[in-house]
């Protein structure tokens, strides 16, 4: 999968940007604040219809205009697939190949990729909710049923947490809806812990032998999904409803007195292990940015596993936070693998033998030039 062309209107700093890209490794290459980091985040955007570096969609919307679009075309082992997103104040709409999507979630999915940003270290020292929107974002993209699962559990779970506030200040008193919305809840929770847990387990196994190479086999890297739900009913969703039902009872006196629910999927966490140690407690920052490495690198591979087809990778700025021999193990996983599109101010230090035959994009105040 590649994305071969690429249309901008009023995004950012953009006001018109038609451009082609190679298959294999695009360069955008300027000063800072010039638009690198927005070019690339429309790729970004046109994939997950969301920015990795706000919530407010208006950010995205050039200013004094009413409205962004980027089209983008695709392709695939199966042809060229044509997307289009447009972004107004009024809200999103999605289109593929030209047919407009009635749910976002329909769309996701259509255009894989892949970001690694020097924030991604977070994922790794941050806090948990960090992690959980990196399996959410990630997996939600490789899995239409997660996405579905996932998606109806925070709709559940916002209605349910609205009634719990309402039970709390004794503005209701029906708990036979609470028992109804909390069954919905077991229902989609369920699945959204079942399928975190395989996730994982395949995303462990593809970067236990990056890891391995990237530390000359000195150091092993593990995951622990740490959920409410035991680990031995993480296998079967049947045994993770029964496991949140019982959960759900012991506390459902504690959440209507707190006004909010306190067992779900939503409270759990990812812990990463290196020779069986905290990496997040006890490993040293180069540790912490070979495991954030290494998990970056196992999604394109588990991708490939889970859709067929290798996702596009997106490297805004990582290469100056990674040491030589890091930054070289980077480059030759991708050389030829996956189309990559990275941001730098300087190719100056960047293993150029490495990189061969780059398509560089200057950028300078929202303009494009190629050599």
């Amino acid at each position: 999968m590649y994305l071969d062309k690429l249309k901008l209107k009023n995004y950012r700093n953009y006001e018109n940007v038609d451009t082609t890209f190679s298959p294999d490794i695009n360069v955008f290459l300027g000063a800072n604040a010039q638009g690198k980091t927005n070019l690339l985040e429309s790729i970004y955007v046109l994939a997950m219809t969301k920015s990795h570096r706000t919530s407010n969609n208006k950010e995205l919307i050039r200013w004094g205009t009413q409205f962004a679009k980027i089209d983008g075309t695709v392709v695939k082992e199966t042809g060229s697939l044509p997307l289009e997103l447009i972004l107004s104040h009024q809200g999103k709409r999605a289109k593929v190949n030209r047919l407009d999507q009635a749910k976002l979630s329909q769309y996701i999915g259509k255009f894989n990729v892949i970001l690694f940003a020097p924030e991604d270290l977070a994922i790794v020292k941050g806090a948990p909710m960090l992690r959980r929107r990196f399996i959410d974002m990630e997996f939600g993209q490789m899995s239409p049923k997660y996405l579905y699962a996932l998606t109806n559990y925070q709709a559940i779970l916002k209605q349910r947490n609205h009634y719990l506030k309402m039970l709390q200040q004794k503005k209701a008193s029906d708990q036979l809806y609470l028992n109804v919305i909390t069954e919905q809840l077991i229902e989609y929770g369920a699945q959204v812990v079942v399928a975190r847990q395989e996730f994982l387990q395949r995303m462990e196994h593809w970067a236990q032998e990056i890891h391995k190479t990237i530390t000359l086999d000195q150091e092993t890297l593990t995951f622990a999904y740490k959920s409410q739900v035991p680990t031995e009913a993480l296998t079967d969703v049947k045994a993770a409803q029964a496991a949140l039902q019982e959960l759900f009872e012991k506390h459902r006196q504690r959440e209507i007195e707190q006004g909010t629910t306190l067992v779900g999927p939503q409270r759990d966490d990812v812990v990463f292990l290196i020779n069986d140690k905290n990496v997040q407690n006890f490993g040293s920052q180069g540790q912490q940015r070979t495991v954030a490495l290494s998990v970056k690198l196992a999604e394109i591979d588990l991708m490939k596993e889970l859709t067929g087809e290798y996702p596009v990778l997106l490297l805004d700025d990582v290469l100056s936070e990674l040491d030589d021999a890091r930054q070289t193990h980077l480059l030759k996983t991708i050389q030829h693998k996956v189309q990559t599109f990275l941001t730098t101010t300087s190719l100056d230090g960047v293993a150029q033998d490495i990189i061969q035959n780059p398509r560089i994009f200057h950028i300078e105040a929202g303009q494009i030039t190629t050599d």
